[in-house]
């Protein structure tokens, strides 16, 4: 009855700490399952944007939705307060699935005004590749506890996570290449066989590791018993009953050195009906404690620790591969906000080349008119300012389509109706950079890269990794010899009979008789008094003759250690062909743009000398149609230069992973997904006729409309008269 109690008091316990766990998760189930409406939220102006490191407070989250406090899955929980609370299930924070408050914050007038700055912070709190890859982080801290038990790893992600569409990384809607869901792989390292034509089955081999978490078993057992006898000489009754009840206990554990330690406890207590036993009932105790050490297979810290430095190992590969995640994702954030910022001014030079051409058919209908132009200008007039409208309405839906693109990557879910709804107007335009490195020392800037870029420091742990199990497999091919060495007692009590008690006449002599007053206690004294010890030492030997899986493994091991250096070689021949292809794009591009330019000037003056000559008759309307298309093309062509030079300085930082020093960023902050410190792009400078450079400023009769003008819906082509 009184181990019934315990065991009744054990469960009543379990069930109210697992009640208090599931509670919050209720909770944040209803919290996500209806997120509080942001459509009645305050909108905040933001402020202009600033290019100097400023400290910024984290943006409020919204309410029913606190941040998840980040927790270290690689510690265990402890046994206090609550002894059981080690075998209840962790409660694990449900996945954030609403914006954070600073969407609202560059919200004005239902229209995003976005800076390249405000769209980096926001990606970094609210993208969802960063929002999955975060996971990676305490994935890889499972594997360490699970190290930190004996038991084999399970691999860490390395990969990325590519699912937010644009921005010229992976194009649009692609997934991470070789990665499994999440962009997590299998192995050590996240490379799985045959990723990137490496194999890894060979990753942990070697000796079998014990579990360092101590095991305690025990098992209670009562049992009634009847045999019917043939002879009853020795019992002295024809059938035998016997009521025994078995409590044994045992304690195992495994050490880092190569120990093993067992300790046994057996408990027993027997009534039987038989005549001639000489206790009724019959009590025995004994234990005994063996600890086995390995000689020469599995022997030291490297082969019964190498699970434990290889999830250590995975954990650095992780915390790399989510810089590495960071970088990519701000990269591709800024190629798609200079793609968002070149669909606005095609917008701009649309609808400037349909204006032109509208007053360009309006001045031919005049002339006609009065008689001074023949009728066929018109039809000609007509068809150029038609092809514009078709050219505006192209440019407005990839403008639309830009805007998509970016509202999905700086937000969790773009389909809320004020976002959705919301145009994004880009606040900073592209400039020629004064600091693009083109004249920089390029083996420098290699060996930087080398050095610094997150996949190179993966590969070298992965390196590493490869070189514990190498190492271990070694040892592995040695025969398993053990010392082993062992104490133990035992006792015996219990009530005795007639036939053996001291004073009675059946009782054989001393000292062979049974004292009268005897109990557990006796016997468990006994035991542990060395009234009746039990120890010994001995040596086990394990030899496999041929040996020939073990063979296969170091070779294996090996093999794939050499193809590792060979792989890593070709990964810094790789870098410095993508450093030195990355300059070269920057070069090339900045030429463009200068090149763009010159011909944009050009291009405004001939279409001026034309319509001054057209104007004195010197000219023909054709003429003043070609220089109109001519200027069109050259402010196309200037547009699309400047984004290509803005993307090829991203993709230099990004190759030379400067992208994070360069731009401000705080990698704790992207771990946090709450950004402290403001992102700062540098030259970078406001759009509209509040800029100052004249590179990027049309002349004044072209001049665009100021950012927050809508881009106008294209005009319909008039009629012909």
């Amino acid at each position: 009855m009184r181990l019934f109690r315990y065991l009744l008091t054990a469960s009543l316990l379990a069930s109210t700490v697992a009640f208090t766990q599931d509670a919050p998760s209720t909770n944040q189930q209803n919290t996500t399952a209806n997120p509080p409406s942001t459509a009645n939220a305050q909108s905040t102006p933001s402020a202009p944007s600033a290019k100097s490191s400023v400290e910024l407070k984290p943006a409020p989250q919204q309410p029913g939705t606190p941040p998840p406090k980040r927790t270290d899955y690689s510690k265990p929980v402890s046994h206090f307060p609550w002894i059981i609370t080690p075998y209840m299930p962790r409660h694990v924070p449900e996945a954030v699935t609403v914006n954070t408050p600073r969407i609202d914050q560059v919200m004005q007038n239902g229209k995003i005004m976005l800076s390249m700055d405000d769209a980096i912070a926001l990606a970094l709190e609210n993208n969802l590749d960063l929002a999955i890859a975060r996971y990676n982080l305490d994935i890889a801290g499972t594997d360490i506890l699970l190290a930190k038990a004996g038991s084999a790893t399970r691999g860490v992600a390395s990969g990325l996570v590519q699912g937010t569409p644009g921005g010229g990384v992976g194009g649009l809607g692609s997934g991470a290449p070789g990665a499994g869901a999440g962009g997590t792989t299998t192995g050590t390292g996240g490379a799985g066989a045959g990723a990137s034509g490496l194999v890894q089955s060979t990753a942990g081999t070697g000796s079998s590791i014990s579990s360092f978490d101590p095991v305690l078993t025990g098992t209670f057992q009562t049992e009634h018993a009847k045999t019917p006898l043939s002879n009853t000489v020795t019992t002295g009754i024809p059938s035998l009953q016997q009521n025994t009840t078995t409590a044994d206990f045992a304690y195992t554990q495994g050490f880092k050195f190569g120990e093993d330690l067992t300790v046994g406890f057996n408990n027993s207590r027997q009534a039987t009906n038989s005549l001639f036993t000489s206790l009724q009932p019959s009590i025995t105790s004994n234990f005994r404690a063996t600890i086995r050490q390995h000689l020469l297979q599995g022997i030291g810290l490297l082969p019964n620790t190498r699970f434990i430095r290889i999830a250590n190992n995975n954990r650095r590969i992780t915390d790399e591969g989510f810089k590495l995640q960071v970088i990519t994702t701000v990269s591709q954030i800024q190629n798609i906000y200079w793609d968002l910022v070149n669909a606005y001014q095609q917008v701009k030079v649309a609808e400037r080349s349909l204006a032109l051409a509208n007053r360009t058919l309006s001045d031919n209908r005049k002339q006609v008119e009065i008689g001074t132009l023949a009728p066929i200008e018109i039809v000609r007039a007509e068809s150029e300012a038609s092809t514009a409208n078709q050219s505006l309405i192209v440019a407005q839906t990839q403008l639309q389509l830009q805007e998509l693109l970016i509202k999905n990557a700086v937000t969790r879910n773009s389909r809320e109706p004020q976002i959705a709804a919301a145009e994004v107007i880009p606040t900073d335009t592209m400039q020629l950079r004064t600091d693009d490195e083109t004249s920089a020392n390029l083996e420098q800037m290699i060996n930087d890269a080398i050095n610094e870029r997150p996949d190179m420091v993966q590969t070298r742990i992965d390196l590493t990794n490869r070189d514990i199990t190498k190492k271990s497999a070694r040892n592995a091919l040695l025969p398993t010899t053990d010392l082993f060495a062992f104490y133990g007692g035992s006792g015996l009590s219990g009530n005795p009979t007639s036939t053996s008690v001291c004073g009675s006449p059946l009782a054989p002599p001393p000292p062979n008789c049974i004292a009268a007053d005897t109990s557990f206690g006796n016997a468990f004294g006994q035991s542990l008094h060395n009234d009746n010890p039990d120890y010994g030492i001995g040596v086990q030997l394990s030899i496999p003759l041929r040996n020939r899986a073990a063979q296969a493994n170091q070779v294996r091991s090996e093999l794939e250690y050499r193809q590792a250096q060979l792989r890593m070689l070709q990964l810094q021949n790789q870098v410095g062909i993508e450093v030195r292809n990355a300059q070269f794009a920057v070069e090339q591009n900045r030429a463009r743009v200068v090149a763009a330019d010159k011909g944009r000037t050009l291009a405004e003056q001939s279409l001026s000398a034309e319509q001054k000559k057209y104007a004195l008759g010197a000219s023909t309307n054709f003429n003043v149609l070609q220089a109109q298309r001519d200027l069109t093309q050259a402010e196309v062509t200037f547009v699309a230069a400047t984004t290509d030079y803005e993307k090829s300085r991203v993709e230099l930082d990004r190759v030379t992973a400067k992208t994070l020093a360069r731009l401000n960023i705080v990698i704790d902050d992207a771990v946090s997904g709450e950004v402290h410190k403001a992102p700062s792009v540098p030259n970078v400078g406001p759009a509209g006729p509040a800029t100052n450079n004249p590179q990027m400023n049309p002349p004044a009769q072209n001049a665009p409309q100021s950012p927050e003008a809508t881009p106008a819906p294209a005009p319909q082509q008039p009629e012909t008269k």
